[in-house]
């Protein structure tokens, strides 16, 4: 009976564990699909996520909002780590790609190159602003929801989000000119 007791912590982990990715692993993978583009990659992001769970015993008191802030950071780190490869573009991973309906082959190619360049620039983003301008402009949650997410007050999210628009703005302008 005395050996029943130890495994009974750890059979109750499991299950937690279980009931956990049950519960969030979609939300948790197409967090990290939106930032990354790509679906090996947000799948890597959430296995790590997971993976990190089930190595120690965390006491997290709102697994949700962990789960979907760590899919968040996890992304984000991922495009930091990464140096020049190509990310595969959102919309032919999705499979909404529109050819066939008589889209012009260049602005596709723009939009392309400005959805690459957005990650890459998020990624140059200190983490709280790019976690934060993902929350907004991304996920679309409002200020006050990503205050209580992040704890932190509205102002400092409002600030911080005009912050990190006015550094990606400068850094298409410069963009910009350097194409012309």
């Amino acid at each position: 009976m005395a050996s029943a007791s130890p495994t009974l912590p750890v059979v109750e982990m499991q299950q937690g564990l279980s009931d956990l990715f049950a519960m969030h692993h979609r939300r948790v993978l197409l967090a990290a699909y939106r930032i990354t583009g790509s679906m090996a990659d947000a799948e890597d992001v959430a296995q790590s996520i997971f993976l990190r769970l089930a190595g120690n015993e965390l006491a997290v008191s709102n697994a949700e909002s962990y789960l979907y802030r760590a899919a968040i950071n996890g992304a984000l780190d991922l495009l930091r780590r990464r140096t020049a490869a190509a990310n595969e573009p959102l919309d032919s991973a999705a499979g909404v790609a529109s050819q066939g309906r008589g889209s012009r082959p260049e602005a596709e190619a723009a939009s392309s190159e400005l959805v690459q360049w957005l990650r890459t620039a998020l990624g140059d983003l200190s983490p709280r602003a790019a976690e934060m301008f993902t929350l907004r402009y991304v996920e679309e949650l409002d200020n006050r929801e990503i205050a209580s997410l992040m704890n932190a007050s509205q102002a400092v999210v409002a600030v911080t989000l005009h912050q990190a628009r006015a550094k990606l703005k400068k850094r298409l302008t410069e963009m910009e000119r350097g194409n012309r």
